[in-house]
């Protein structure tokens, strides 16, 4: 139990000093970062080209994504790099490890799916996957139709998540469960 929450303090310190720290030194760069962004571990900008990037409020952007400003591929046959602006509109959510290419607008609203490569704008209030992403339904279906699934899907508390100190091994067992032949929501 005293590992368990040496780790969980140990991450929490982590997230809020290094990467603040890491953060202000891409904003010192040129970088800009709207209010109320939640920024996971791990995240990569294109450092050299981080002044390219501009990121709105209310973005969400979960581990691993890559936003890439530059493109190297020309470089070897013209001498050249390809370079562009990435534009995070406001209220958007990027999923784990997608990456977001040079020139590329994330519309407000919009929805990246974990893993997608976007390499084209992301029109506002879609959600969008793939490599390379396409549209795939409005963000509006994409809610409403998990509206209906969360009248009948499982739904858990925060207690059932491991960075609760109220998560015990019952409560593991019921979650996977509950789960086994179904997806879930957490509050």
């Amino acid at each position: 139990m005293i590992k368990k929450v040496f780790s969980f303090i140990r991450a929490r310190l982590r997230k809020v000093i290094l990467e603040e720290i890491w953060l202000e030194d891409y904003i010192s760069r040129g970088m800009k970062i709207g209010k109320n962004c939640s920024i996971q571990p791990r995240c990569i900008f294109d450092y050299s080209h981080c002044n390219l990037i501009t990121i709105g409020n209310d973005v969400t952007i979960a581990p691993q994504a890559y936003l890439l400003a530059h493109d190297a591929s020309t470089k070897r046959d013209l001498g050249y790099t390809k370079i562009g602006r990435i534009d995070i509109k406001d209220n958007v959510f990027i999923g784990a490890r997608a990456l977001i290419m040079p020139g590329v607008t994330v519309g407000e609203n919009s929805i990246v799916a974990a893993g997608s490569v976007v390499t084209k704008n992301v029109r506002p209030n879609t959600v969008v996957a793939g490599n390379p992403a396409k549209e795939i339904i409005s963000k509006e279906e994409y809610i409403n139709n998990n509206r209906e699934l969360l009248k009948s899907y499982p739904k858990f508390s925060y207690d059932y998540s491991n960075a609760s100190d109220k998560l015990t091994e019952e409560m593991k067992i019921e979650m996977r469960k509950l789960l086994k032949d179904t997806k879930g929501y957490m509050v």
